[in-house]
């Protein structure tokens, strides 16, 4: 990314001490808290919070942490690992792809709301990398099928220039962001947890990747903060506001990766699903959204940038390899269907199978023989059979 990130900061450092406080102090998403934040500033809205004059239900999503939110802590933490507070004040804010959050919110979608602000530890620039990105989910207990595919899919956006976004769990996520980086692009983590927290433990190597190639973790969870099942649920509706389009490569018919779709569907977002064996429950899930109309089926790279839509002109499918017989008309290619290659047939019995009047039958046969589609024999008329053109 060419943006530096130390000329991607605008904040004060009264907003981001603010905004770090909001964060901690309410699980996400907080759409009443974000409403309140939206009328009266990060500042005003944290001094009001503190001192609990604000309406009920921004009281009711701040009770539990109002007074033990450590803000300043929250940022020391966080420095201490490299990682940073990215608010909606600083340049790098990504304001574009999370406008859909904020559409979707107000046409009535639930559990949708924008986050505060955004932890990220790594060096790329959240807005660039966001600008034109495809999200790659699927199972964690992913089979090689699925692996594979994911694999393939985000090594070639990553040799496109395409950040591959993801969610860092075992299985097809980690398959995407391996691809990426097997690729040299740029890939980005969302987690259920924090940004300094190691999780899943196997993917420990995997995450130190990410960093040290150029990629980032992004999580709404203040340092420190582990994960939980519910935390990863709401990371889900960040992974798909933050990209153009989410893939499905596997996911159960019960699975996250599903519920990632479902969200992006709801945010105006393209979606996009890979068939698998109808015997396999790891492609039931795909196969649902196909079935549902909520996905769009595509097995290549090159459909995953043709459904997105705006990351430029994908390359024409290759033609199929054409037959000689294709230039043939109606009735000549019925005639010549009713050829036989080894056994010679009168043109009676040519008219009567190809249902073609044996007056037309006559005068086609000459033509198919100069082009070299039949030959005359003792015993009648033969087919002659030709190779397709490559």
């Amino acid at each position: 990314m060419s943006v530096a990130i130390e000329d991607q900061t605008a904040a004060t450092d009264s907003e981001r001490l603010a905004r770090a406080y909001l964060l901690g102090v309410a699980e996400p998403p907080a759409p009443h808290l974000l409403e309140f934040v939206g009328e009266h500033g990060p500042v005003v809205a944290a001094e009001r919070v503190r001192a609990a004059d604000c309406p009920h239900q921004v009281l009711r999503e701040t009770a539990a942490r109002r007074e033990t939110a450590l803000a300043e802590q929250d940022l020391e933490e966080a420095a201490k690992t490299g990682a940073r507070l990215v608010v909606p004040e600083d340049h790098e804010w990504p304001a574009w792809p999370l406008l859909s959050m904020a559409v979707a919110s107000g046409n009535g979608v639930k559990h949708v709301a924008a986050p505060l602000g955004l932890w990220v530890r790594g060096h790329v620039s959240l807005a660039e990398a966001a600008d034109r990105a495809v999200a790659v989910v699927g199972a964690r207990m992913a089979t090689d099928y699925g692996v594979n595919n994911a694999l393939e899919i985000g090594h070639a956006l990553a040799t496109r220039q395409v950040p591959v976004f993801s969610g860092a769990a075992l299985g097809i996520d980690a398959a995407a962001h391996r691809g990426a980086l097997s690729g040299g692009g740029v890939t980005v983590a969302l987690l259920g947890c924090a940004v300094d927290y190691a999780y899943p433990a196997g993917n420990i190597p995997l995450l130190n990747s990410i960093i040290d190639q150029g990629g980032a973790l992004v999580s709404e969870y203040a340092p420190k903060t582990p994960p939980a099942r519910h935390r990863f649920l709401v990371r889900n509706r960040l992974i798909a506001a933050l990209t153009d389009g989410t893939v499905v490569v596997e996911a159960g018919i019960r699975s996250g990766a599903r519920n990632t779709a479902t969200i992006a569907g709801s945010l105006g977002k393209v979606v996009m699903a890979l068939p698998g064996s109808v015997h396999s429950g790891s492609s039931a899930g795909c196969h649902a959204l196909i079935r549902d109309c909520k996905a769009t089926l595509v097995t290549s790279v090159d459909e995953v940038l043709e459904t997105v839509g705006r990351f430029g002109t994908v390359a024409p499918a290759p033609e199929p390899s054409r037959r000689p017989t294709d230039n043939l008309g109606p009735e000549a290619s019925r005639v010549y269907d009713a050829l036989l290659p080894r056994a010679g047939r009168a043109p009676e019995e040519v008219a009567e199978s190809a249902g073609v009047p044996v007056s037309r039958v006559r005068a086609l046969l000459p033509a198919l023989e100069i082009d070299g589609f039949a030959v005359r024999g003792e015993t009648g008329w033969r087919q002659i059979v030709r190779t397709a053109n490559r």
